[in-house]
């Protein structure tokens, strides 16, 4: 891209509020270095990077960079040996330590958002643990080297304290003793990096010791009194064993830091990379930009396009439109109708976007890929200056016209204006036709009426102009597409006073085809008027329509919830009526279950059955969704004797043994027989490995005897063993046995585990344990019913 049109559009201020937005040096770098490109791949790319910014701006804060210097020439003076100072290695320091904190940022935020690019360059640092840890302990975020830098430094700086300490306690004997009186201040001070009094100089007799410096006007003397001069040459050379420790660590990190300065460098320029992401999306959300679309064709749709430069409370938005239905735009209009402003606004928001900036625009615009573009823009249109005007601008166009191709896009302004009318409209005229010819996009701007007839009979080209509102006399800054301007001199000088014969005149000297040209425009402004009004009534209409629906909506699914909460609540109560009634019914079997043992009354057992199975039907389960497969399934199965079956009614499991017609069966219940409706039955699927079922034992005379006392479970699959022993259990219970046996054996303790919890949950067991070792042992469980 040609740098002169980054300076006529205004995009190296673009630039200048983009560095602003920068916290490092590697950032700086980006900003500056920041064109548009006319590659698609890069402008995608870029434009992606941003618009992960955003989102993390917008969820996150951005991401996380402290202030950054520039670590360039510190890395090159440790690659050819050179020693680092403190302050090189805190700035390596910050680097290496920004890593990290960078990378732990977007490494947990990998699962949680979902990036274009950021990832992507996340993969390009290289986090050096080991380093950064012996950096951040040896050198502080001064650049001072740390007593932790080595053991040699705590030990000489600790005997440096004690003797700063021992010093000091020695003089303050001076300055509270006897000697106070000789000193010009009772203070402790350093001459040549020596404790010193200040020592008045006729005093100068009472007090031994060296003179190391005198005051200005003489009159004080700073004296090391002689018995520290011993501990003063102690604390020097201290002093300077810290100095040289200090330079042996500095000479030792440097050499650490040397194999991986390429390393740094690289991290340094990643998070300059970050850093310019951050900045284009803290600028994109300071001007309320928008990511636009990338054409594949170059077709321009940029809705409700503002300068970025101007004044966002005060610019008018407008659609800018080009290179599909038409590649020319001949825009009229009087003069501070925003023409020029509308021009430089669809170049530098096409500059912008293809630089992988957003754009101050609505959402889903659409931008061009252009290989250029040009722009003659000039604001001088002085008469004096018409001749230098016109030459300056016709070389201008010159020059774009040699380097022009049918990528470019080009903004003249003006076009032919500052030289005589009807030599410059035929001059605009041939140069939008060489335009044209060559295939370019191209928008101007221009005063003269003939221009107007060449965009409404020209294929691929169309007029637009800069609405004036003729009752205020002022212009309104909008952009009208395929309405070309009309002169608004007359109506503005009828209404600013002059007077109307001369008016009248003046409209009479114009030529018929002129005053054609203006009515056309004036039934042209009408009518878009007009529809401009329906579509708004149109507009408002299917907006509340949509309103209304999604009310409607809303309302619709509150009324599903408030059913369903319903529907959930009186379940809830209705199971826990049945809940507490259970309980009571519960008491009262066991009650009729004592009296059947102690002989006390002749209670059936079927009554007893048919009792506690209807208040179990009575608790509420929650729906479960029908299944027509399953249903079809179901219906296929044929029932025949010997089948096991589950009795719906009853809740109970037994065996068929014949059909007594086409809708009952004969069916064996536990000690039972039943005659049972076909439609209260369901198959129930044997496993194959199941030993054979113990049947109880009928007695003539309608005595029964109950099931054995043991259960063996041995070989019984896990359902199909804790399904038995359920039925089992039920079984006993009815028989009024006091005790049974359940052989579960070793195994792998599932089925043990199965019987252990079950008979815990079992209101009607006592108690229950392992039976003794002769007797099984822990392969075998006990149970006592209450």
């Amino acid at each position: 891209m040609n740098k002169k049109i980054l300076t006529t559009l205004g995009f190296d201020q673009i630039k200048t509020a983009l560095a602003k937005e920068v916290v490092t040096a590697a950032g700086h770098a980006r900003v500056a270095a920041l064109a548009p490109t006319s590659d698609r791949t890069q402008v995608q790319q870029a434009l992606d990077e941003t618009a992960d910014g955003a989102s993390l701006l917008r969820l996150k804060g951005g991401i996380p960079l402290p202030e950054l210097t520039d670590v360039g020439p510190a890395l090159k003076r440790v690659q050819i040996g050179a020693t680092l100072n403190g302050k090189e290695l805190a700035q390596l320091t910050r680097v290496l330590r920004s890593v990290s904190a960078v990378d732990d940022f977007l490494a947990d935020l990998n699962d949680k958002i979902e990036l274009r690019r950021v990832y992507t360059l996340q993969q390009q640092l290289t986090v050096l643990p080991e380093l950064e840890r012996r950096l951040y302990t040896a050198i502080d975020e001064e650049g001072n080297v740390t007593d932790e830098a080595s053991d040699t430094l705590r030990a000489v700086r600790n005997q440096i304290r004690q003797l700063e300490a021992n010093i000091r306690s020695r003089m303050d004997s001076y300055i509270h003793g006897n000697m106070a009186k000789y000193l010009s201040d009772p203070i402790i001070t350093l001459r040549d990096d020596r404790f010193v009094l200040p020592v008045r100089s006729d005093s100068r007799g009472q007090v031994a010791g060296v003179v190391h410096d005198q005051s200005a006007s003489g009159a004080t003397l700073f004296i090391e009194p002689q018995a520290i001069v011993d501990m003063n040459n102690r604390l020097r050379e201290a002093q300077i064993e810290e100095q040289q420790e200090i330079a042996r660590v500095l000479a030792e990190l440097s050499e650490t830091v040397a194999p991986y300065s390429k390393q740094i460098a690289r991290n340094a320029e990643v998070l300059g990379h970050f850093d310019f992401i951050n900045a284009k999306a803290r600028y994109a959300r300071a001007i309320k930009a928008t990511e636009p679309l990338v054409s594949a064709k170059n077709e321009v749709d940029i809705l409700q396009a503002r300068h970025p430069l101007l004044d966002a409370h005060k610019v008018v938005p407008n659609d800018i439109v080009i290179g599909k239905d038409y590649q020319a735009i001949v825009v009229t209009g009087p003069n501070t109708g925003g023409k020029t402003i509308t021009l430089k606004t669809l170049g530098l928001l096409q500059l912008m976007g293809q630089a992988g900036l957003f754009i101050p625009a609505g959402e889903e615009s659409t931008i061009g890929v252009f290989s250029e573009i040009f722009a003659d823009i000039g604001d001088e249109q002085s008469i004096e200056q018409s001749l230098s005007t016109f030459s300056g601008h016709m070389a201008n166009i010159v020059d774009i016209l040699d380097h022009l191709d049918d990528q470019a896009l080009v903004l003249f302004d003006e076009l032919g204006a500052g030289t005589d009318p009807q030599e410059g409209a035929a001059l605009a005229i041939a140069i939008l036709d060489e335009v044209g010819t060559i295939g370019a996009d191209v928008v101007a701007t221009t005063h003269y009426p003939e221009l107007k007839l060449y965009g409404y009979n020209t294929p691929g080209t169309i007029n637009a102009s800069m609405e004036f509102d003729a009752a205020t006399l002022q212009p309104t800054y909008r952009l009208l597409i395929g309405v070309p301007g009309r002169s608004n001199a007359f109506d503005i000088s009828r209404r600013l006073g002059l007077d109307g014969a001369i008016v009248d005149r003046a409209k009479a000297l114009i030529a018929d085809d002129s005053h054609d040209l203006n009515n056309m425009i004036a039934d042209l402004e009408s009518q878009r008027k007009a529809a401009e009004t329906e579509y708004k009534a149109a507009r408002a209409d299917t907006d509340a329509a949509q309103k209304l629906l999604a009310d409607l909506q809303a309302a619709y699914a509150e009324l599903e919830k408030e059913r369903a909460g319903q529907l959930d609540k009186a379940r809830e109560q209705a199971n826990a009526l049945v809940e507490k009634a259970q309980k009571k019914a519960d008491k009262i079997i066991r009650d009729l279950r004592q009296m059947q043992k102690a002989g006390s009354g002749n209670v059936k057992e079927n009554r007893l059955i048919e009792a506690k199975t209807g208040l179990k039907q009575l608790h509420q389960e929650q729906p479960q969704p029908k299944n027509k497969v399953l249903r079809r399934e179901k219906r296929k199965q044929a029932l025949r004797p010997g089948d096991r079956v589950h009795v719906l009614s009853y809740d109970q499991t037994g065996d068929l043994l014949d059909q007594v017609d086409k809708t009952h069966w004969n069916v064996q219940l536990g000690i039972l027989r039943m005659k049972i409706s076909t439609s209260d039955l369901e198959k129930v699927a044997e496993p194959k490995d199941q030993e054979p079922k113990r049947r109880m034992a009928i007695v003539k005379g309608g005595a029964a005897s109950g099931p054995d006392t043991t259960l063996d479970l041995r070989g019984v699959r896990y359902e199909d063993a804790m399904a038995q022993l359920d039925r089992y259990i039920d079984s006993a219970l009815l028989a009024g046995y006091p005790q049974v046996t359940i052989i579960h054996g070793l195994g792998t303790g599932a089925i043990r585990n199965g019987v252990t919890e079950y008979l815990k949950r079992n209101s009607q067991v006592k108690k229950f344990g392992f039976a003794p070792q002769n007797a099984g042992g822990s392969g075998a469980t006990i149970v006592q019913f209450k």
